[in-house]
Formats: structure tokens, sequence, C-alpha cells
């Protein structure tokens, strides 16, 4: 585990990151970091989750608390670039930063923070003591991602960008006109040039489109399209908007309170199942007009007793994955028509459609975009991972250093396996063609394999912070 000295490590050139906790956030963000061939540091407590991270990335590991100065200056924080506390205990994270920061005043600092009181501070969190630049709430961008989910019918993935004007949503093409088609012939049928066909998952694994793909029966089709054509789009696939009405949750905790709430403010008949007594006695005093249920969401009993089964959704949000993805499975063989499962652990992702649940949403996944947007920014505005993290979308700022600028896309050279979707230019978002000419000061979007999404750095340009950069990113949980 200790195959290198820290020091040796750090004294390259590449960035170095120091990331605070090995559980599934910190697992996957070492994944990523060391794939854009950053040094990253792991610390953590537990020696099992410091060993199953080196299996998966080539990291160096410290056996210890991250908030402990000792084990930071162990960890040479000193010459770190960026220090990530993603821990599952917000104090821990926040006395982490609070020693990194006298430690290293010019590093980074970045935390995952879940508890929403903190927001009122921000002054203090983004201080001199601590120096906080980015707080990611993950229950809260998940709340959101559920309610964009069930607000379109029967997708089954959501994103945005360019402020709203470009989305991105997924939906299998089973008994549409698009089956056995080439995708040259796409405009053909949807007759728009404001919809384009992004990405395709074919038996779990993603293709990059291009005119001779032949979509098939299975496929799982990412489109990509100016917002004013979301009409357009599912009125050409047949998904008529079947808004909800009742909604059942599992797991009364942070995200399922959000949730409730969140319902509860569009008028909406909501139910909470939780298994622990003295949380259902919280949220009954938290809550307005949820109807607050105490028992297992996995007791076949309990569901046929309270009609889960006539219910238009149930989310199953609990800490467990097991439960969640059971609870759906119940839910939906009495009857229920939407099924929405927490699901962190990444071996699970692929076969949660596969087993009849319809969405799944992750807390993990959540926290790495948040961080990975951060730790990118300058140039890049925006980004996300899709389809189960098989594929990345970034919107990048094009600077005047920009190889990509006064030259016809046509003419532009981009790394194997990404493509452009779209490009905005004075609020404004269009689908790009081979003409297209882009300016200094133009959004791009681009969508690529992850391993490849890292090589466009050296056509960006040089980075450039925008004034607002640290206000927008230490709010991003109240938009």
């Amino acid at each position: 585990m200790f195959f290198k000295k820290i020091q040796d490590i750090f004294s390259s050139v590449k960035e170095n990151v120091v990331i605070i906790g090995a559980g599934e956030v910190g697992l996957h963000l070492a994944k990523r970091l060391t794939q854009e061939e950053k040094n990253v540091v792991v610390i953590d407590k537990d020696k099992s989750r410091l060993e199953r991270i080196t299996q998966f990335a080539d990291v160096q590991t410290i056996l210890g608390s991250g908030s402990s100065p000792k084990t930071l200056a162990l960890a040479h924080v000193e010459d770190a670039h960026y220090v990530i506390a993603v821990t599952n205990d917000d104090e821990v994270n926040l006395v982490a930063c609070l020693f990194a920061n006298a430690l290293s005043p010019q590093a980074v600092k970045l935390a995952r923070i879940s508890n929403k009181e903190y927001e009122e501070y921000p002054n203090v969190l983004g201080g001199t003591s601590l120096n906080i630049q980015l707080m990611v709430h993950p229950e809260s961008e998940v709340v959101r991602s559920i309610d964009r989910l069930l607000s379109l019918p029967a997708s089954q993935d959501y994103a945005e960008f360019a402020g709203g004007h470009l989305r991105m949503v997924a939906y299998n093409i089973a008994d549409t006109e698009l089956v056995g088609k080439k995708l040259f012939e796409f405009k053909e049928f949807v007759k728009s040039d404001n919809i384009m066909v992004a990405a395709i998952i074919r038996d779990s694994k993603l293709v990059i489109p291009n005119g001779q793909v032949v979509l098939q029966e299975n496929d799982l089709v990412y489109f990509a399209y100016v917002d004013v054509a979301q009409r357009d789009l599912l009125r050409f696939l047949k998904k008529n908007r079947a808004f909800f009405h009742s909604v059942c949750i599992v797991g009364g905790g942070k995200i399922g309170y959000l949730l409730a709430k969140r319902f509860e403010d569009k008028g909406l008949d909501v139910k909470i199942i939780e298994k622990d007594e003295a949380r259902c006695e919280e949220l009954a005093a938290l809550l307005d007009s949820t109807l607050i249920l105490h028992g297992d969401a996995t007791e076949t009993t309990l569901l046929k007793e309270e009609n889960v089964g006539r219910m238009d959704v149930i989310v199953a949000v609990t800490a467990d994955e097991e439960t969640n993805i059971l609870a759906c499975l119940l839910a939906k063989s009495m009857g229920a028509r939407d099924s929405v499962a927490r699901v962190n652990k990444s071996e699970y992702l692929p076969i949660v459609k596969h087993i009849g649940i319809d969405h799944s949403v992750s807390t993990r996944l959540a926290a790495v975009n948040g961080f990975l947007s951060y730790i990118r920014q300058g140039n890049v505005v925006a980004f996300a991972s899709v389809a189960s993290d098989a594929a990345e979308v970034m919107e990048v700022y094009l600077a005047e250093t920009s190889q990509l600028i006064n030259k016809p896309l046509m003419m532009l050279a981009f790394p194997k396996n990404v493509i452009m979707l779209a490009y905005m230019r004075d609020e404004k978002v269009f689908i790009p063609h081979g003409q297209t000419v882009f300016l200094a000061g133009d959004h791009v979007i681009f969508l690529g394999e992850q391993n490849a999404m890292h090589e466009l750095d050296a056509l960006i340009g040089e980075k450039t912070f925008k004034q607002d950069d640290k206000n927008r990113i230490l709010t991003t949980w109240k938009k």
C-alpha cells in the first residue's frame, strides 16, 4: 500500500490532490483524477477501504484521520493543489479543511457538506479560517434530479447545460420508427434542426454516434435538444406527458425529507415509510400534509395495507441499496406506475434498469460531478456524468487562447470518442454543422468517454477564471 514515498510523488510537475475519505465518493474521485494524470493521496481511518481503493486507482494511501494535523502533514498537504474532504461526517470534513488551510493556505479546499444549515454562513466557511472554495451538497442535487426525471414521461436520464437552454434526455426507442434506421436518416424523421442523437447505450456499453450507426430496438438513446424543441421531441417519441399525483417515499432521511417538502409544495399526495420511530416523529413535526408511516417498506403486508401499488411513483432513498431495490420491485409488482431507487454502488448501476426499476439516482455521482466540475473549472462551466458513468458531458468557455476559435468545425480534430453537441452564443443555443465557426466567448458542449475528455484541455486553451466563479460555486446548492 505504501509503495512510494509521498514526497517523491508530490515532487513532479503534475497537480497534487489529497482526498480525505475513501468511501464511494473518494474512490470514484481517485479513479477519475488518476485517469487525468494527477497525483493522488487518500487518507482514511479504515484500512480495508484504503486497500480497496488501491485496487482501482494508482494512488498513495495513509491510514489515519484526515482531521489530524499530523496526518495531513504526513500526506505533504503543503504541496497539494487540492484538498478534498469527502467523508460522511460534516464535522470531520470541516476540521480537515481548517487544518489543511493552516498548513497549506494556497491549496484549494473542497468539502462534502450534508447539513444545509451551513449554507447560512458562507462567510465563515469561505473565510480566512477555512477558505473552502466549494461545498457540495449531494442530497440536494439528488432531489433535483429525481424531480427532473419524473417531470418527463418514461425518461431514463436527464441533464441540463447552457443555463438550461440545452437539455439531454435518455429514452428507450423500442416501438418507435427509429428502430432499424441509420443515424444519417434521423433528421428526416424528427424534422427538427434542434434535436440530435448525443449517445447510445447498447448492451451496457457506450456507442458514440455517427451517421452509419443503425439504431436497435433495445438501445437507450440520449437525445440532446434546444429547450424550445422539447415538445417536438416528446411528440415524435409518442411520450405523452403523464403527470404524477401521488408518491410514496421510502426512507425519511435528508433526501426523503427534502423530496417530501418539494412534493408537498407541488400539492401532491405524499407518503413516507420510515423504519425509525423517532425519525417518524421528527418528520411529522417538520412536514405539513405528508402521511408518515412507521414500518419496513420491504414487507408486502405494509405495502398492501397502504395501497402503495395504486400510487403513481415509489421513490426509495434509504442508505441501503438492497432495501431501495427490493422496495421498488415489490411496489412495481403491485401496480405502482414508476419507480426511482437511490443506488450508490457502481456495480449495481448497470443492472438496475434490467430488473425492472425505471430510474436510479446516486449521491455519489452527484458529489463527484460537483467536485470534478470545480477542479476542471476556469473554462469548464458545467460538467455531468451520464449513462451510469459511461460518458461525460462538459460545457466549456472558449478563451482567446483556444485552438477551436476562428476555424470551421469540419477542420477541427477532437480526441477519439469525443463529439460536440452544441454551442451557445449570446444566450442562444445552436446545434453545430460542418461550416460552424466558433468565436472567443462561445460556450461549447462536448460529450465523450471518460478517458478521452481530459484530452480536450489542450484545445480549449489556458484556464480563464471569471470574477464571479467563487460566488457561483459557493452557492451551488441554492440553485
